[in-house]
């Protein structure tokens, strides 16, 4: 049976929840709820952030007042994660201490639940560690594996939000473009919107967008591509597959922003999933210290390197 939440709450943002974002805060608090209904509840308004209106990416601030509707929360379904799940992202921490755990995640995994999906990376690790406060630091597309922040308790959530905010978290990642870069070293400063395609939404470079930058680094030429390490330095959704695109580079075997021949192309390969892993992450500690964390090159992505080369 489901439970539902009969009134209208107004709940205050305490200090261990400033600058965590709108749809993380009601994950948390309303725990077994669709990601789905999370998204619906922000757009038609009756979730609101001191009075107003707010999006999924509204980072929220110690004393902000947040209006939750009565909605009807399924039971937990986190005990139908498949076991062999929670042994394969045990086997897959990087790094857990000072309240952070880093994640090599799978390609294919999704970082929370949602459009469908019963439950996502975050939900696991909340089941693996039961006496712990669980929330995601930042995302990672469904496609890209590599190295994800969680923070285990709402003042590491906290401390880290503020270190992104301030440019301080270093997020940087393998991929293969497709195509040569011009030169050694790109930085491409190109804003980035939405838009939608029948039906679907994709992201854009775009005037009206919001701010984004990423640096290229070329690592080596393998034939006609090229192997390349991208430095984020904003957080825009598929920052790194647009702005490869926009340089006429999309990532090998991009389902969104590549041409449709080169997808085919790359499955043709044996590549069967886009060519993007989060490598390298860079944080302070609790103690002030700077951790730096790592992630090896998946088999499957190195093998096709050893094939092109």
């Amino acid at each position: 049976m489901n439970k539902v939440s009969s009134a209208v709450s107004k709940v205050e943002v305490s200090q261990d929840r400033d600058g965590q974002r709108l749809d993380n805060f009601l994950g948390t608090r309303l725990k077994g709820l669709p990601r789905s209904v999370i998204y619906r509840i922000i757009r038609t308004g009756q979730v609101r952030v001191n009075g107003g209106r707010a999006k999924p990416s509204t980072r929220l601030e110690a004393g902000d007042t947040v209006r939750i509707p009565p909605v009807s929360i399924r039971p937990d379904s986190k005990g139908k994660i498949p076991p062999a799940v929670l042994q394969l992202l045990n086997q897959s921490i990087c790094y857990e201490d000072h309240g952070v755990m880093v994640i090599n995640k799978p390609a294919g995994m999704a970082v929370h639940g949602g459009s469908g999906l019963a439950w996502g990376v975050v939900d696991a690790v909340r089941k693996m560690r039961p006496d712990m406060s669980v929330d995601l630091v930042h995302r990672l597309d469904r496609e890209t594996s590599g190295c994800l922040i969680l923070a285990l308790n709402g003042d590491t959530l906290r401390e880290l939000n503020t270190q992104i905010k301030n440019d301080q978290v270093e997020k940087r990642y393998l991929c293969l473009m497709d195509g040569k870069l011009k030169q050694a070293l790109v930085e491409v400063n190109e804003p980035i919107g939405k838009f939608e395609r029948s039906g679907q939404k994709f992201m854009r470079v775009d005037a009206q967008g919001k701010p984004a930058q990423t640096t290229f680094r070329l690592l080596q030429n393998y034939a006609d591509y090229s192997f390349a390490e991208a430095q984020l330095h904003t957080g825009r959704t598929h920052q790194i597959r647009v702005h490869a695109a926009y340089l006429g580079l999309p990532l090998a075997a991009d389902d969104r922003y590549s041409p449709a021949p080169r997808q085919k192309f790359w499955k043709a390969q044996g590549l069967r999933r886009m060519f993007l892993h989060a490598h390298q992450t860079c944080f302070y500690t609790s103690n002030g210290e700077r951790q730096l964390v790592s992630a090896p090159l998946p088999d499957e992505l190195g093998q096709l390197l050893e094939k092109l080369g």
